[in-house]
């Protein structure tokens, strides 16, 4: 009898033994996941900003080696980005619009033009042009009645006095119709005024194209691999000969109301068209070519200086996404690996911005 009570406490022991290291199993697990950003991401699903996504971070092929792409998409490279929140949505009129009442801001092209400014991005010895074309403005598109050559951008490009985000096509046009539409005629640092005042900033480079791949491996476009002219529709581009018949199969000559189009699978609208958006990297016709040197780039956040060799002495920033003015024909700037860029304090009439917003903790 002796022996089998000592038997029957052992295995009592051992049970509770079992429950307390099982017990104690668990708690750690729980501390590896807490630790692992995969939990990281659930806890910030409760927090997650008015419209922003969470987009949650991983390791990619950044560029693009296909035949279709640009010198400049190359070569492809390996890199990782940490979680972050983006906004669903380009900036809106309406939302721009809140932040100049509150602020008083002045964007760039409602600035007289200086001069000075001007002179550093051009060849030494240019002339300085008439004041009559330093005045406030900035560039709008000009539909041609005939084919051109795609070659000379300066062909589709008109420089309008008085245009700017609260008049897009010149002094007596209106936003008033459109406040749903993307903010448009926004320079760079245009761009960064308003985030900072909304508590966010810009993407980096790296951060908008893993976004805009939407969770798809190597795909063309935010959607996939079908072609844009697929229907339904899946962005506002310029359908048609570019640039001077747009058929509108899509229904916009210009840009269009934000989420007019199907998302991706992050919950991103208009990764694809309507207006290019900046992003926070300079220009470096080099840079995928350093970047591919150094290995894996973690949270790369681009060159250190703009270089352009066509526009050596510009300070150029990074545009991504595409807009209604592209076309197969000469653009394809809704691709997700295409780079664009133009200087600082630039704005046009197809070239927006949207935000994102670090995780904390």
């Amino acid at each position: 009898m002796e022996v089998l009570s000592k038997i029957i406490n052992l295995c009592i022991n051992l049970k509770s033994n079992f429950k307390y290291y099982a017990g104690i199993g668990l708690l750690l697990i729980i501390f590896a996941l807490y630790k692992f950003e995969i939990f990281e991401n659930r806890l910030a699903l409760q927090n997650i900003p008015n419209n922003m996504v969470l987009i949650p971070g991983g390791e990619y092929l950044m560029g693009s080696d296909k035949s279709e792409s640009y010198t400049n998409e190359k070569p492809v490279h390996r890199v990782v980005v940490s979680s972050f929140f983006m906004d669903k949505y380009e900036v809106t009129n309406h939302q721009f619009l809140q932040f100049v009442n509150e602020t008083g801001y002045t964007t760039t092209a409602e600035k007289k033009i200086s001069w000075g400014e001007m002179a550093r991005q051009l060849p030494d010895g240019t002339l300085k042009p008439p004041d009559s074309l330093l005045e406030p403005g900035s560039l709008i598109f000009k539909a041609s009645s005939y084919p051109i050559p795609l070659n000379d951008e300066s062909s589709w490009w008109e420089w309008k006095k008085g245009a700017s985000w609260k008049h897009p096509s010149g002094k007596n046009s209106s936003i008033k119709e459109i406040m749903d539409h993307p903010v448009v005629h926004v320079s760079w640092d245009d761009a960064v005024a308003y985030a900072q005042w909304a508590g966010k900033r810009l993407p980096t480079e790296a951060e908008w194209e893993w976004a805009a791949r939407g969770k798809k491996k190597d795909a063309i476009y935010p959607w996939g691999n079908e072609s844009i002219n697929e229907e339904p529709l899946k962005a506002n581009f310029w359908q048609g000969h570019f640039p001077y018949v747009n058929t509108e199969r899509d229904r916009y000559y210009f840009t269009s109301p934000v989420g007019s189009f199907k998302s991706n699978e992050y919950g991103l609208f208009d990764m694809a068209g309507n207006v290019w958006e900046w992003c926070s990297d300079f220009y470096h016709i080099n840079s995928y070519v350093y970047d591919k040197e150094k290995g894996t780039c973690i949270n790369p956040k681009g060159p250190k200086i703009s270089y352009d060799p066509s526009e050596p002495f510009a300070i150029k920033k990074i545009l991504r996404g595409g807009s209604f003015l592209c076309n197969d024909s000469y653009c394809s700037g809704y691709r997700v690996s295409r780079r664009m860029s133009s200087s600082k304090d630039t704005g046009l009439m197809h070239t927006g911005f949207r935000c994102v917003k670090d995780i904390i903790g």
